[in-house]
Parts: structure tokens; sequence; C-alpha cells
């Protein structure tokens, strides 16, 4: 056997019988290991078999696994509280609470239990490797396997090396991911590693616009039907957990000691501090059970008045031929700067980072739609009531919803996919991933529709640039400064710089 081999159907231990612990268990029975799993607690053993036992009859009532394979799968999971019961394990995975001692204390009792060569790995979501693996024997053997919630659903596995993680471990790793039918993305052992390091803008600028005053239930809305997303980011962290949210967000920004693009966000801290914890509380951006409410959109003027656009098309095309598609007229009027349409007398024009103030002869600005066919509602920015009954009007003709932003930089959901394009820049950068692998992490470890470096290919690197100096400069923020990696050849997408504190803003 090759040193840190993990043979097929080989023993795995895991120890912590939460949801991570047992989504992993579940995962690695799948397949055919024996799996031990271990926590401290007879009661938390207790339920995540129940919770096992549940998934399993989901997959038989759904015709995915058949009765007796089910049975099969869950026999191969043996709990218990002894750890000395993980020495067969060829591979451990730790999934306990996110401190570094207690995870330390882990490891020096599996270390104790276990063969030297056999893998050590742990599942921490923003602590290093290396800090986790200092003090054990053997520490070539260490590596970080990252999975996320839910186990058996979510692709993504960022397998991160440490300090001293040999060359064999990872490959070993690899391969019992690739058997696991999980999707692995190698990363450097950084504060948050791919996701939850360029998944922070998700949530900051989500959190910024709430504090701001912008209706909660408005932000998730617009960024899952605008941005595309499966669930807007304030639902998203009730659902984590805003304690768990605000702690990985903090460890990331104390890991780059302040970086302003990692900077901490006072609406979200203030529901951590009073308990608001989400859906875990019954309250938390929402209350629960009522959960989010419908956002209000904008009524919109009856009839829609005549419509003109511009020649030069390029994000409203899918509008135009939409509008088209539904008998609509729209002339053209090579007096109309790009993107930019007029219906009656009110001018609306694509956002690109600046104020509606900014944009003299504008009157409604249109936030960014990544895919305009499956959007039902598109945000805007109006200088009147009017205004935005008009381009109300313009969205219902093609069955679609306008909903009323207030006059910001980069409006909303652009803001948000630039700043997210940003920080993944930034990573390459930094070296942290290739662009490939970020984009991947993104896709299959946090749900997005699209990596944030292929929508920045789409949307055009220098525009993205654009935007983001047009965001910083409205906002007198330079957390919003674009990376230098938007303004490099495009071979720089896959070519690593170096890693100066100083190219964050």
């Amino acid at each position: 056997m090759d040193k840190h081999a993990i043979p097929a159907n080989s023993p795995v231990a895991v120890i912590g019988a939460g949801a991570m612990g047992t989504g992993i268990a579940q995962v690695a029975a799948q397949v055919g290991h024996p799996v031990i799993l271990i926590d401290t607690s007879e009661e938390a053993l207790e339920r995540s078999r129940q919770s096992l036992d549940k998934s399993l009859a989901g997959m038989v009532e759904r015709g995915r696994v058949a009765e007796a394979e089910a049975a099969e799968l869950a026999a191969r999971i043996v709990r218990t509280t002894d750890m000395a019961r993980a020495s067969t394990a060829r591979l451990a995975i730790e999934a306990v609470v996110e401190r570094l001692e207690v995870k330390r204390d882990v490891f020096a009792r599996l270390a104790a239990a276990m063969a030297e060569d056999a893998v050590l790995a742990s599942n921490t979501s923003s602590l290093s490797i290396g800090a986790l693996a200092a003090g054990v024997p053997h520490p070539e053997r260490f590596i970080g396997l990252h999975f996320f919630n839910p186990v058996p659903v979510m692709k993504l596995v960022e397998v991160i090396p440490g300090t001293y993680t040999a060359p064999a471990t990872v490959e070993a790793a690899e391969a019992a991911m690739q058997r696991w039918g999980k999707i692995a993305a190698r990363v450097r052992d950084v504060p948050g590693f791919i996701v939850n390091r360029v998944a922070r803008p998700y949530y900051a600028e989500a959190f910024a616009a709430w504090g701001e005053g912008i209706p909660a239930a408005k932000i998730d809305a617009a960024l899952e039907s605008a941005g595309g997303f499966r669930m807007g980011p304030l639902a998203l962290t009730d659902l984590i957990g805003q304690d768990v949210n605000y702690g990985v967000a903090a460890n990331v920004h104390d890991g780059y000691r302040g970086k302003t693009r990692f900077r901490l966000q006072p609406a979200q801290r203030a529901l951590t501090q009073s308990g608001k914890l989400g859906r875990k509380s019954g309250e938390g951006v929402y209350t629960y059970p009522a959960g989010r409410p419908e956002p209000t959109a904008v009524v919109p003027a009856m009839p829609l008045p005549p419509v003109e656009v511009t020649p030069e098309q390029r994000e409203i095309v899918p509008l135009v031929a939409a509008l088209r598609a539904q008998g609509v007229a729209c002339s053209l009027d090579a007096r109309l700067g790009p993107d930019t349409l007029r219906v009656g007398g009110v001018v609306l024009a694509v956002g690109d980072g600046r104020t509606l103030s900014e944009r003299g002869n504008t009157d409604v600005l249109l936030d960014h739609v990544r895919d305009f066919a499956a959007a039902s509602r598109v945000p805007i920015a109006a200088r009147t009531s009017e205004a935005a009954a008009a381009a109300a009007a313009l969205f219902a003709a093609v069955g679609k919803q306008a909903l009323a932003l207030p006059d910001r930089p980069g409006l909303l959901v652009l803001r948000t996919l630039a700043q997210l394009a940003n920080a993944a820049a930034d990573a390459v950068v930094d070296d942290v991933a290739s662009a490939a692998d970020i984009d991947r992490a993104m896709r299959f470890g946090a749900n997005h529709p699209e990596g944030p470096l292929e929508w920045a290919e789409r949307f055009g690197r220098e525009r993205v640039a654009d935007v983001l100096q047009q965001i910083a400069q409205g906002a007198g923020d330079a957390i919003y400064s674009p990376s230098p990696f938007f303004r490099t050849p495009k071979a720089g997408w896959s070519v690593p710089g170096d890693n100066q504190d100083n190219r964050h803003g």
C-alpha cells in the first residue's frame, strides 16, 4: 500500500455527529466505506441516526435506492463515543465546532489511536490547516477537506494542503473525493479558503444595503430574480445562522488583518449580539415561522407609452426582443445613448456604477439582470414616481415587476456581482487557487449560477473595472477599488501574482 493511501472500502472515521458529520458519514457509506461515527454525546449520535434514517427513507421513496440497499448503507455506519474505535480507519475527518483548541484536542487523540500513515483531515471552513496540524505527529498526513452542507447534495470539496502536507496525501485525498463523486478544488491554506473568502461580498453587500434602509425582502428578491441566485443573501444567513455566518466573516477579516475587502457589517453584528440568529432562534433578519414577506413592487402606469430604443444595444437586447415578441412597437432613435430606451418622455438607461444623480440625461437607472428571460423582477432607481411607473409599465408588458431602489452607486445587483468578481480576482492574484477552481468552487460549493470570473468575462473585464471604479468614487470607499487582475492581459486569468496586502484597498 502506498503511504497515506485511502483504499476504496477501507474504514473511515468521522468525528462529530452534527449535520456535517452525519452527511460526510452518509456519503462515505454510500460508496462502500465502513464508517465509525464518533461523538462525545450519545444524544448527538442518536439524533444523527434519526437524521440518517430520515434521509435514507426519502431516498427510498424517491426511488434513488432500494430499501435493502438503504439498510445495507445504514449498517455500514457504527456510532460510538470511544475515540479508540478509529484505530482501523485509513482516513479520519473531523467535523466538530469551529474552535482551534477543540479541533487540536480531537487530532491529538486521533493521532494516538490511528496508524502513523493514516490520513487526518479537518472539515474546517476557515481555520488554518497549518495551525491545526501543529503538534500532530507526522503532520505530512494532515490535510483540509472542506465539505458543504448538505453534504450528500453539494458536490464541492475544497482540498487544502497545509504547511507540512505531503504530495502523496494530497493525491490520496483527491482520489478519494473523486471516488465519492465529489468535485475537488485544490486551495492554498489561506483564511476562508475559496468559498468563504470569495462569497463574503454576497452577504456584506446585502447587509450594507439593509443598513441603509432598503427592505430585506426587496434585497433578497432582487438578488434571486435579477441576480439569478437560488436564495437571497439575507434569507440565506438566517438559514445558516447569523452567528455562524458572522463568525466565518470575522475569521476571514481577522485572518487578513482587517483588510477592507473583508469588512464586517454592523447590521449583522447587531443581530448576532442580540441573539437574533435566524431560523434556529425564531428571529433574525426575518421572523419565523412567518418568514419573508413579499416585496412591494412599483405600480405600472397604464397604458404603456410609446417605446423608443437605441440602435446601440448590448444588455437591453433581451428586453427589446421580449417587447417586440409581445407586440410592443419599439422604434429606433439614434440620438439615444448605448443601452438606453425612452418610454413616453422618460429615459431609461442601464447602470454603469454611477448614481442616477450623476446621469443628468437619465430618469431611470436599470440594475443589472443576469438572465433576463428567467428574471421576474427588475430593480430600478427613478427620479420621480411617474418615471418609476413608466418603467414598471415597460416591464409589465413582458410579465415582470419593477422593484424601486434608492439611488446608490452600482445599485444592488450590479454592485454585488462586481464585488464578487473583485473578490475572486483578488484570490487569483493572491494565488489562492486557479481561476477555474475558483469559479468551480463558487458554482458547486456556494450554489452560484455561474462563477464570478465567468460572469466578469461575459460582462467584460474592463467594464467590470470601470464599474468598480465608479462605485468606489461614488461611495467614497476604497473597498470597491478594482483588483489589478482586471487591468492585466487576458492570460492573467490563470497566472498568479504576489500576495501584497495593499492591492485590496
